[in-house]
């Protein structure tokens, strides 16, 4: 990983802290933004159909791929948006969220519970944005 040009702001001033997520985070480079990533593989299959925490592992090696594509790791990301079927699921997801961030260097989040996404099996989709630092910054 390299040094985050990011800078991480928990609780403005007269802002509650959150609780897993990050309320502003800043920083200057390229924007990288990652399309929402579902749990299915490489051939297009659905990983872990019902269990959040499976689904949850592969949207994030998913997104990690799209990010090292496009020259970024998750210490690029500024925002993460969560799309889920069932807020429950939310418990299940963010310890595997935290395998992939640093401790501390938690993106700004959003969550949204969704009626239903484009497969009847998926339980979430997670869209990224990520700014990179350019090599004179």
């Amino acid at each position: 990983m390299t040094e985050s040009q990011l800078t991480y702001i928990a609780a403005p001033e007269g802002v509650v802290p959150g609780t897993g997520y990050t309320h502003v985070v800043t920083g200057t480079g390229r924007l990288v933004a990652v399309s929402g990533q579902v749990a299915t593989d490489e051939r297009g299959e659905v990983v872990g159909p019902g269990d959040p925490a499976a689904q949850a592992r592969q949207v994030f090696e998913n997104l990690r791929r799209c990010l090292a594509a496009a020259g970024a790791t998750f210490e690029d990301v500024a925002k993460l948006t969560y799309f889920v079927t069932d807020i429950d699921h939310l418990p299940a997801i963010r310890p595997v969220r935290d395998e992939f961030f640093a401790a501390g260097r938690l993106p700004a989040s959003s969550a949204v519970q969704v009626a239903a996404l484009f497969r009847p099996d998926l339980l979430m989709e997670v869209e990224a944005l990520a700014i990179v630092r350019e090599p004179s910054d």
